[in-house]
């Protein structure tokens, strides 16, 4: 939610539609992309992104699940953590994953 909440277009305002919208542009990424979200859980469903939501409700439910994501990942060096939470960011780089700030990676989708 970082990476969408990292340009304030009123995304709040309607949060399903932004994590659709958001999902439609990950979709144009190479390579396999896991997201995993905060909040309720509704349908959306994408052909090339595996989209997850956070397992329970609360403070850090996703950064939690992305964490044990990486961590039970056999090669967590090849994978790329998005986020801005430099809690999370030092959770995953223990373990060995990349870790690429959330204003960035909204620029390298920006840009196509």
């Amino acid at each position: 939610m970082n990476v969408i909440g990292s340009r304030p277009d009123g995304w709040w305002r309607d949060r399903p539609g932004a994590i659709e919208r958001f999902v439609g542009e990950l979709e144009q990424l190479e390579g396999e992309v896991t997201v995993v979200f905060d909040g309720r859980r509704f349908e959306l469903e994408s052909e090339r992104v595996e989209i997850v939501f956070a397992s329970r409700r609360g403070r850090d439910a996703a950064d939690d699940d992305i964490a044990a994501l990486v961590a039970a990942d056999p090669e967590p060096a090849a994978l790329t953590v998005v986020t801005s939470d430099s809690e999370l960011e030092r959770r995953v780089r223990a373990h060995g994953a990349r870790v690429e700030g959330a204003s960035a990676f909204r620029g390298r989708l920006a840009g196509g």
